[in-house]
């Protein structure tokens, strides 16, 4: 009997340490209307998937093979608190892209983010004072369309359906760094 009491208080307290560890979900990745506890449902799930990513021992495939099933799994368990599998999978693969692109371009991502500091440093500084995050984003977006292009004019190339629009080709790096940049600018001014 003591050695099952045993047996299980280890596997209890491994199961827990591993789930302390393991990798996060950048809040800068979700889809935007990803809510919290769906991006902490995910975490529970396939934190453990984007250590292997970080560590460079999963690619992308196998990475998001193995957790759409542990999603699936879940989903069908009923274990997501009512959450499907079309907002969940979305979320763990947009983390799982973002950390195996970090690894494999380290050094844009550096370079994206000083050159984003700099472009978004007004904007920034508005929401830390308060502005509303939604519009700084869109705000945001403009300001690095307009980087790309300078003849870029929101008024008539971002006119009718969005797959009409005349929008500069941008890397979606850019997007992601400036969501994160604009997250802790938000956080700034919810501590404040």
């Amino acid at each position: 009997m003591k050695k099952i009491i045993t047996y299980t208080i280890t596997a209890i307290l491994t199961l827990s340490s591993i789930t302390a560890n393991a990798a996060s979900i950048p809040r800068e990745t979700t889809p935007l209307n990803a809510t919290e506890e769906q991006t902490q449902i995910v975490e529970s799930l396939i934190g453990d998937i984007l250590d292997e990513v970080q560590a460079d021992r999963l690619g992308y495939g196998l990475a998001a093979g193995y957790a759409n099933t542990r999603i699936r799994k879940a989903v069908i368990a009923n274990q997501t608190n009512g959450n499907g599998y079309g907002i969940l999978s979305p979320i763990a693969q947009n983390a799982i892209r973002y950390y195996r692109d970090l690894l494999l371009r380290p050094d844009y991502y550096k370079q994206t983010e000083e050159k984003l500091r700099i472009l978004l440093a007004d904007l920034m500084i508005e929401v830390q004072n308060g502005k509303d995050y939604a519009t700084a984003y869109d705000e945001a977006r403009i300001i690095i369309y307009k980087a790309a292009d300078a003849s870029f004019n929101p008024d008539t190339d971002m006119v009718g359906d969005f797959c009409y629009w005349n929008i500069p080709p941008v890397d979606s790096a850019e997007f992601t760094v400036a969501r994160k940049l604009l997250n802790e600018a938000h956080n700034t001014y919810l501590h404040k």
